[in-house]
C-alpha cells in the first residue's frame, strides 16, 4: 500500500471537487429547489459516476476510448448534447421564473424531481462529461504506475468515491435546509441562469474541441 500515492490523489481530487463546474452547479440547483433526499441522491449519482471513471481509468478502458478518434468523438458529442440539453432546461426555467414574476411564497420547494431522477441527473452529468474522462486518465496515468499493487488501486477507487460523496452530500445537506431554501428562492432564477450558462458553456467548449481536432 502506497500512502503517498493515496494522499496525492486525495489532494488533487479535493481541488478538482472544489472547482466550480457542472457537478457543483447541478447539486446547488437541486439542493436549493428540491427535497434533501433528491439532492443527496444527485450527490450519490455523481460519486458513482466518478467511481466509474476511476475504474475505467485503472483498467485502461478510458485510455482505449481516448486513443480511438471515433470512440472519443462519440463520447464528446454525446456528453456535449446532454450537458447542452440540461443547460437549456435550466435557462428555460430561469426565463419562466422571471416571466411569471414568482414571489418567495410561490416558489417554495418545487419537489419536481424524484429521488431517482436526482440520482440519474447526477450520474449522467458526470459520467457523460468527456472532460471528466480526460481528467481521470491524466490523473491516474501520472500517479498510478504499473508497479502499483491492487490494494492501493482499490483503496484509491474507494477514496475518490468517498471524498466525492462526502463533498457533494455536504453541499446538498447545507443548502437543502428549509431556512436556506427559503432565502435562496429569491435567487432561484439566478441559480438556474448560472447553472444553464455553465452547462451550455462546457458543452460549447467540448464541441469546439471536436471541431478543432477535425480541422487540424
Amino acid at each position: 500500500m502506497d500512502f503517498q500515492i493515496l494522499i496525492s490523489l486525495a489532494l488533487v481530487h479535493i481541488v478538482a471537487l472544489a472547482s466550480p463546474g457542472p457537478d457543483f452547479a447541478l447539486v446547488v440547483r437541486i439542493a436549493t429547489q428540491e427535497s434533501r433526499a433528491t439532492a443527496i441522491a444527485a450527490a450519490l449519482g455523481i460519486a458513482i459516476a466518478i467511481l466509474g471513471h476511476t475504474l475505467l481509468s485503472l483498467t485502461g478502458v478510458s485510455l482505449i476510448i481516448k486513443s480511438s478518434e471515433v470512440l472519443f468523438t462519440l463520447v464528446q458529442l454525446t456528453g456535449a448534447s446532454y450537458l447542452a440539453w440540461m443547460g437549456l432546461g435550466a435557462l428555460r426555467a430561469a426565463k419562466q421564473h422571471w416571466q411569471d414574476k414568482f414571489t418567495v411564497e410561490q416558489t417554495l420547494v418545487s419537489k419536481g424531481l424524484t429521488v431517482y431522477q436526482g440520482f440519474m441527473q447526477g450520474l449522467y452529468t458526470n459520467i457523460l462529461n468527456p472532460k471528466a474522462l480526460v481528467f481521470f486518465i491524466t490523473l491516474f496515468s501520472t500517479l498510478i504506475t504499473p508497479q502499483v499493487n491492487l490494494i492501493t488501486k482499490s483503496l484509491a477507487a474507494a477514496l475518490l468515491f468517498s471524498l466525492s460523496f462526502i463533498w457533494f452530500s455536504f453541499i446538498a445537506i447545507v443548502l437543502s435546509k428549509p431556512s436556506i431554501q427559503l432565502k435562496m428562492k429569491q435567487a432561484g432564477p439566478l441559480i438556474n441562469l448560472l447553472t444553464g450558462l455553465i452547462f451550455v458553456l462546457v458543452a460549447l467548449v467540448i464541441i469546439n474541441s471536436v471541431i478543432s481536432t477535425y480541422l487540424q
